[in-house]
Parts: C-alpha cells; sequence; structure tokens
C-alpha cells in the first residue's frame, strides 16, 4: 500500500475498522426484514455528525445536534421503517429514549449515543417493539456484523450500500469503513439517505469536523436522484484512535491529506451507490464541470443540470439534447459566456465554443445509451471544477412514488 493510497477491502463494512461492533436485527417496526442499528466502538471515540438543512428535521437530527457537544461517543442506534418525523415532542423524547437504552446496555452514556430514524413520517415510533430490540441488539453486536448492519438500514434500497479501505499514515494503518443508505428523496444537502462511518485513525475532533463535512460536500451533497431532500439525512463519523497513528491536530500536512484522501473516496464511493440505486433508475450519470470562474460556479452548474428533469428525462429516452442541458445551465447561476461554452456526452462533442458542432449521429445516440453516461462541460473561465451524480427519470421513478403509502 503506497502512502496515502486507499486499498478497498475485500468484502468491506464498517466492522472492518479495528474495535468496531455492529449488527442489524429485525426487531418489528418494519413488518419483515431487519430494521435496527447498532454500532458500538470497544472504546471512546470523537465524533462528528452532518444532518439535513431541511426547517422540519426529524426528532432523531435534534437529538443528534444536542449530543454532538459531548466530548466522546461510543455508540450510534438506528432503525429504519419509520422516521419519528412531524411528531413533536415525543418523537424527541422517543429519540432520547433510544440514546438512554443503548447506553443501558452498553455501560455508557446516553450522549455518547448517536440516534437516527428513516422511513415513513408522521407516524410515532413502536417503542414497545424498539426498546427490547435496542437490548436484543446489543447482545448480538459482532466484529462481522457489517453487512447486516447495510441490510437494516434500507428502506427503498434495493441493494445494500458498503465500503471499507486502508490507508498508510505516518508508518501506520488506518482503515475507515462505512454502511449509507438512500434511494428516493435525495437532493443536494443530502436527501433522505444515512451513512454511518467509523475509522481507527487518531484524530482531533474539530479536524474531524472540518474533514467530514468538506468529505460530505464532496459526495452526499453532490448526488442527487430527484431533487427532493428530506427531513431525516444524518452522517455520522466516528475515529475510535485505535490505529495508533501520531494524532491528526490539524487540517493540514501529508498525513491529514491521506486521512482525508480515503475518507473522500468512501463517502463518494457510497454517494454514487445512491445514485445507481436511485427509484427506478436504469442509468447512472455523471456530470463534470471544468474551468468554471469558481468551484462554488461548477458545483452549481453541475448540480443544476443534474437535477433537471428535462435532461434526466432525455437520458432514459436515449436522446444527446444538447438543448436541455445548455437550458439548464444557462439557468444555474453560474458564471458563463456562451462562447465559451463547450459540451460532451462522453466523447462525442456537441457544442464548441457556443455553437452546436457537427457530430456523428450514431455515435450522439449511443453515449447516452449507456448504463453510465458522463455530461462534460467546459466553460473556460477558470479552474474551477466540480462533479455530480445523478440517475435517469424513468415510468418506474414515477409509478413507485405515486403509489407510496403515506
Amino acid at each position: 500500500m503506497a502512502s496515502g493510497t486507499p486499498s478497498v477491502l475485500d468484502h468491506g463494512s464498517i466492522t472492518s475498522v479495528p474495535g468496531i461492533r455492529s449488527c442489524g436485527i429485525h426487531c418489528g417496526v418494519k413488518k419483515a426484514g431487519k430494521d435496527l442499528v447498532l454500532i458500538y466502538s470497544e472504546v471512546p471515540a470523537v465524533a462528528w455528525a452532518t444532518t439535513t438543512r431541511c426547517a422540519i428535521p426529524g426528532a432523531p437530527v435534534y437529538v443528534v445536534r444536542e449530543h454532538l457537544s459531548h466530548a466522546t461517543h461510543r455508540a450510534i442506534v438506528s432503525n429504519s421503517g419509520n422516521s419519528n418525523t412531524i411528531t413533536g415532542q415525543r418523537g424527541i423524547r422517543d429519540a432520547k429514549a433510544m440514546t438512554a437504552r443503548a447506553a443501558r446496555a452498553l455501560d455508557c452514556q446516553p450522549p455518547e449515543v448517536l440516534v437516527a430514524s428513516t422511513g415513513h413520517m408522521g407516524v410515532f415510533l413502536p417503542m414497545d417493539r424498539i426498546l427490547p430490540g435496542i437490548d436484543a441488539a446489543a447482545a448480538a453486536l459482532s466484529r462481522d456484523g457489517g453487512h447486516e448492519t447495510a441490510e437494516a438500514m434500507m428502506t427503498t434500497d434495493t441493494v445494500p450500500k458498503k465500503i471499507a479501505v486502508q490507508a498508510r499514515i505516518g508508518g501506520k494503518v488506518i482503515t475507515i469503513g462505512g454502511s449509507a443508505k438512500g434511494a428516493g428523496m435525495i437532493a443536494p444537502n443530502m436527501g433522505t439517505m444515512h451513512c454511518f462511518l467509523a475509522t481507527d485513525c487518531s484524530i482531533a475532533k474539530p479536524t474531524l469536523k472540518r474533514a467530514l463535512i468538506d468529505a460530505v460536500d464532496r459526495s452526499f451533497n453532490s448526488v442527487t436522484v430527484d431533487g427532493d431532500t428530506s427531513t431525516s439525512d444524518t452522517v455520522i463519523l466516528l475515529a475510535n484512535g485505535l490505529a495508533g497513528n501520531r494524532k491528526l491536530a490539524s487540517a493540514s500536512g501529508a498525513d491529514y491529506a491521506a486521512f482525508k484522501s480515503a475518507l473522500d473516496f468512501v463517502t463518494q464511493n457510497l454517494a454514487q451507490k445512491i445514485a445507481r440505486d436511485g427509484e427506478g433508475a436504469s442509468k447512472f450519470v455523471t456530470v463534470r464541470v471544468e474551468r468554471a470562474a469558481s468551484e462554488r460556479d461548477a458545483k452549481k452548474l453541475a448540480l443544476t443540470v443534474a437535477n433537471s428533469v428535462l435532461t434526466k428525462c432525455s437520458m432514459f429516452g436515449g436522446d444527446p439534447n444538447l438543448g436541455r442541458v445548455a437550458a439548464a445551465a444557462g439557468r444555474s447561476g453560474a458564471k458563463l459566456d456562451p462562447d465559451r461554452f463547450n459540451l460532451w456526452f462522453g466523447k462525442v462533442r456537441m457544442v464548441r465554443n457556443g455553437i452546436a458542432a457537427p457530430f456523428d449521429r450514431r455515435a450522439a445516440f449511443a453515449a447516452v445509451d449507456q448504463k453510465e453516461i458522463l455530461i462534460r462541460i467546459e466553460l473556460g473561465l477558470g479552474v474551477g471544477a466540480w462533479t455530480a451524480w445523478t440517475c435517469d427519470l424513468t415510468y418506474e421513478y414515477v409509478k413507485f412514488n405515486a403509489e407510496s403509502e403515506t
């Protein structure tokens, strides 16, 4: 393993991280299937979390924000099937009861437990099933529980999403592993998605916070399925320090760069898996913007194109519709010079310096009739660049969400 180069572990998961145990069990929130997750660090860890920017967040989001002020953390408890959203003070009491029950089962303090819920909204949690389920989950914790954890996080997902990587930092091998869930209501500022991560890297909490916020911005805040942001979005990262590396105390230097590279790899991999598993999706679409006036402009433009319903429909239909991409770019608010606008579908150049270019029709249609499509835009204004990920918009997406039960 080269210094700072992430190495992907075969069948890696959150329990690939030394000192992390987890499980996924069925407790009865859903009629069938695993629906309760418990993740535990055998030693005290530092943690940070990013949460939804929705002004009507789920009850667990309030509790996570409150508990982040505690110096150490030991566990994450989460359920699927019910998001504990639009449930008022009772919902907050229930979320806190989940952390208290987990703390009692794990012999730690309630503020050391972070909590999340996902699923149907406006329904109170079945606490008579969840609380005994937490006891059962504590007894089932395993160093091989990563796959079951990923399964228990799922709602409309069709596949579990997990990964673990290793990197070398200061002569020590560190591991980062985690799982994510999400397939619909996915938009920048995080959609209805959860991601639980752990690492054995020794890192100061302020440094961890900075690394996670930036990693989320470049991954989960750059993925969109349908443009809808949800109420329960949460990304949590535990760092227990068992790798024994010299503590990363600042966001600078080669060691921090190696850690950040590995974290970015993990979060971007999981974000892409969410886009690939978009509800009803048949194609995975990458939108890459280059030579923008600034990184901010590049991100704004990339996400506008990725969120464009017309562009997503044309990708589903296999139509290399340059006008739809150009229109989305033009309304993005990013700085543009029409005479420097360039567009490619795959390797086929569609627009050259603001003018529709002669193109091979067969090659252009073939470029968007793939399972994986690249839309590349070059603005000729600077060095700003950004990549966003999305999927096509299909009949199945409309059918699934039209028939979705409240």
